[in-house]
């Protein structure tokens, strides 16, 4: 599977920008684990100044694709299969703890704009743009975070859906994987609309958990060097 929808972005910053193309190259194999980014020759690949390719190192670094080592800069990271397991663990609790509180909290206008945001959803979805969908996906599930009425959650599911976005655009250049996430946000928006707090957490824990066949798919769809497994 060539991973491509990097080369497709077109974020507002410079950094970012390189730090989807850099993504893209560490997920489809690319760049492999141990591979040094210097940041003097990225610079100079991209034709930019340093302080653009140090951010997108830094955020790189936040989503533990790659490592700041001491004397040796930036280095591609490897995860275990186990360690990505577990991340997705938490943030399926934490998305079914968020949609929960929602299909209780959530006002009739902030309803309305999870119900619009999955109906973009369903357009993009339509044509087959995969990148535009993962955009209006993160927007429908922030929408559900606020919802919540928790900030302390809203925060640290976000902060936990940073740390595994590379892993979940990657996911919906499966084949059939975005007709999945849609109808699975279908079920979600439903509870919610319903109040149903327990079937809306329910739900979307299943849509959030990657196990079995899913998560074998995921696994198989990553380079080899890149997801290993536990050692030591």
């Amino acid at each position: 599977m060539r991973y491509t929808w990097a080369m497709k972005q077109e974020p507002t910053r410079l950094a970012d920008t390189l730090r989807l193309r850099l993504e893209g190259e560490i997920l489809s194999g690319e760049l492999a684990p141990g591979d040094r980014l210097d940041e003097t020759k990225l610079a100079a690949r991209f034709a930019v100044s340093r302080t653009p390719v140090r951010e997108a190192l830094h955020q790189l670094a936040t989503a533990k694709l790659i490592e700041l080592r001491p004397r040796q800069g930036a280095v591609v990271a490897a995860v275990t299969v186990q360690e990505l397991l577990q991340m997705f663990e938490v943030m399926a609790e934490l998305e079914a703890v968020c949609a929960g509180l929602a299909a209780r909290r959530m006002t009739p206008d902030e309803r309305q704009r999870l119900e619009e945001s999955h109906q973009r959803c369903a357009d993009l979805a339509e044509k087959g743009d995969i990148d535009a969908y993962y955009e209006e996906n993160r927007i429908f599930h922030e929408t559900l975070y606020a919802g919540a009425h928790n900030d302390f959650l809203e925060n640290m599911t976000s902060s936990t859906r940073n740390r595994l976005s590379p892993y979940r655009r990657f996911q919906l250049h499966h084949p059939g994987r975005i007709r999945r996430s849609l109808q699975e946000h279908a079920s979600v928006v439903e509870a919610i609309r319903e109040g149903e707090s327990e079937m809306a957490a329910e739900r979307m824990r299943g849509h959030v958990s990657i196990q079995g066949d899913v998560f074998t798919d995921l696994v198989s769809a990553l380079p080899p060097s890149y997801v290993q497994s536990r050692t030591g």
